[in-house]
């Protein structure tokens, strides 16, 4: 444990240092505090010694930070016609319920544009920044890497500024896919992606996928083919009238765009493909849109709710103690549902 002993009386200790003396995540300290959720007695009674060496008192460092503090968050999240709302509000959901734990209120931005940034920024109307759907080369990074505001990005662009960024492993996910299905048998498989708008702007998530899908399709010496693709019926005929139209056999699809998922089965029917005796189909969503369908699909969840907890503790930790920027990626798991079998 860090040695506090030689801490100046004058400096009041944070909820960073108390973290750090119990060995714990700022999140839980604050859990402690509030009663919000249930912590072990282990827990519990580790987090309230270091809170008495540092004699840490939230109220007076709260009245400490008062005069320079709103206790707001800004969230950007434009709404982009090539996103799935769905998923960004369990981001949303995940950023607010987590930024209350800490007593703090969530501004919410949706324009696309730094102006609204340096704005909300210049202005004091918030303590710190989350930003989501990043772009490979974000126009509103730099303006970000200039503020004195901590920011923290859900996503990884090619250049984040000495920002701290957290997302999910959108390569590593395509990867795990590709692996099973290979171990399944399958031989030839089909990328069905993001929205076409989505890939041109260099959404990071979608890159990512992606690549990492021809990466380890070309490792594992896999037929692949990729399409992008809109969320309606009528673009996903035209994306399965191309997979299966080529000269090699394609037994799997490597499924990364929610919107398809209600209307994929009626339409994989429509060429007399039944999942999984015919074609198996392994799918990039959330667990609760992978597993509300009749018969759930196999699939590499997007933690949401993880990646927006992750956010808020960075942005708190970096408002507490001027931490080094941060990359934390979350590595994938796969969850086998009723839509994947060995390659008949």
């Amino acid at each position: 444990m860090m040695d506090m002993s030689n801490r100046k009386a004058s400096t009041a200790a944070t909820i960073s240092d108390v973290a750090k003396e119990a060995g714990v995540s700022t999140s839980t300290v604050s859990y402690v505090m509030s009663g919000n959720r249930p912590i072990s007695k282990e827990t519990r009674e580790i987090v309230e010694a270091a809170m008495r060496r540092l004699k840490y008192s939230p109220r007076s460092s709260a009245r400490a930070l008062a005069s320079s503090r709103s206790n707001v968050l800004g969230l950007v999240v434009p709404l982009r016609a090539d996103v799935n709302v769905g998923v960004v509000m369990q981001f949303v959901t995940a950023v607010v319920t987590t930024a209350r734990t800490f007593n703090q209120d969530v501004l919410l931005l949706t324009q696309d544009d730094a102006g609204s940034i340096e704005r909300v920024t210049s202005q004091s109307m918030v303590d710190g920044l989350v930003m989501m759907d990043i772009e490979a080369r974000d126009p509103r990074i730099p303006v970000l890497a200039k503020l004195d505001k901590p920011a923290v990005l859900i996503g990884m662009p090619d250049d984040p500024r000495g920002l701290s960024c957290v997302d999910f492993d959108f390569a590593g996910a395509s990867r795990t896919a590709v692996r099973h299905l290979v171990e399944l048998g399958h031989r030839g498989i089909a990328f069905i992606g993001s929205p076409p708008a989505s890939l041109r702007r260099h959404a990071t998530y979608a890159d990512r996928a992606l690549r990492g899908f021809e990466e380890a399709c070309r490792e594992l010496e896999v037929t692949h083919v990729s399409v992008a693709c809109e969320a309606n019926s009528k673009d996903l005929a035209r994306a399965l009238d191309k997979v299966f139209a080529g000269p090699e056999a394609i037994t799997a699809l490597l499924v990364h765009n929610e919107g398809l998922l209600p209307i994929l089965r009626e339409n994989l029917a429509a060429h007399s493909l039944s999942v999984p005796e015919d074609i198996s189909v392994v799918v990039i969503a959330p667990a609760d849109v992978a597993t509300s369908a009749f018969l759930p699909w196999t699939a590499v969840s997007i933690p949401a709710m993880d990646i927006g907890r992750a956010a808020v503790e960075m942005v708190m930790d970096r408002l507490s103690l001027a931490k080094p920027a941060e990359l934390r990626l979350i590595a994938p798991t796969l969850s086998e549902g009723a839509s994947t079998a060995a390659v008949r």
